[in-house]
């Protein structure tokens, strides 16, 4: 992986605005050298990368709470891009107001509705409070300093607190306090190094009985151990789903490499999105 200290010039994209949980991610991975390029589409991201406006793309693709984010899991398939790497971040929701709100005063809550979802317990708990889905937690925030009202308040981080000037009303909101981001780092090209030891494919089956249990049986077979497996709808196809699978390994070792062979000649489609190192 490389990092910012090597190339000041490095341009790294990343999902949302300053702020946000994947800009935080992003400063974890990369440091703060780089020339750092936001967009507040999961898309946008993807499209940067193809059009080679961006070396590297940091995104969110899986909650400990609410589960994986489709959106990023289908692009992922839509686009000729690989997952190198990635980063579990620790979620801290904080309940965010302008300087001396007090939680009588609030009337509405604005987040994305990934923090919304995350917090539920807490935010259903408060009487008479609408929540309302936003952009993403950090514009969420820029939102409510805009509106300068302690009847608003937004769900995001202490970063975006800090940066655009709301006090903490209340922190750790999180219905699940072990609330933990999964996020991955896309590249135009697969890289893999001698650290890599997790693998990331998506493939497609034929509608026949016992198609899937033929690649998990593969994977048995090779010892390979899974750490995932997530399905998704096929656009067109109705009732016929991809299979996003995790799995430890690394595409060096040639019995991985035979494994991931014989899995392919089960499928109608089949495609590694990546091989790089887990982070724990």
């Amino acid at each position: 992986m490389c990092n910012a200290d090597s190339d000041k010039r490095l341009r790294i994209g990343y999902f949302g605005v300053p702020g946000s949980y994947t800009h935080e991610a992003m400063l974890n991975i990369f440091g703060e050298g780089c020339d750092e390029v936001f967009s507040e589409s999961f898309e946008d991201i993807f499209r940067l990368l193809m059009k080679e406006e961006i070396k590297y793309g940091v995104l969110p693709i899986e909650n400990s709470s609410t589960g994986g984010i489709s959106d990023v899991m289908d692009l992922l398939n839509k686009y000729n891009a690989y997952i190198i790497g990635e980063k579990c971040l620790r979620i801290n929701h904080c309940l965010l107001g302008i300087p001396g709100t007090e939680l009588e005063d609030i009337k509405e809550v604005y987040s994305h509705p990934q923090p919304l979802q995350q917090c539920k317990e807490f935010l259903e708990s408060q009487k008479g409070w609408q929540l309302y889905n936003y952009y993403n937690s950090a514009k969420s925030v820029e939102y409510v300093r805009q509106c300068g009202s302690k009847a608003k308040a937004a769900v995001g981080s202490l970063r975006a607190a800090k940066l655009y000037g709301l006090e903490v009303i209340k922190d750790n909101i999180n219905t699940n306090e072990h609330n933990y981001t999964r996020f991955v780092i896309i590249s135009r090209e697969l890289e893999v190094d001698d650290y890599a030891d997790k693998i990331s494919v998506v493939l497609t089956l034929p509608h026949i009985l016992g198609s899937l249990y033929n690649v998990i049986k593969i994977i048995y077979e090779n010892n390979l151990n899974m750490m995932k497996i997530e399905s998704r709808p096929i656009m067109g196809k109705p009732w016929e789903y991809s299979f996003y699978i995790d799995f430890e390994g690394s595409l060096k070792d040639e019995k991985v490499k035979a494994g991931l062979g014989n899995i392919q000649s089960k499928c109608t489609e089949f495609k590694v999105l990546g091989n790089y190192k887990k982070d724990a």
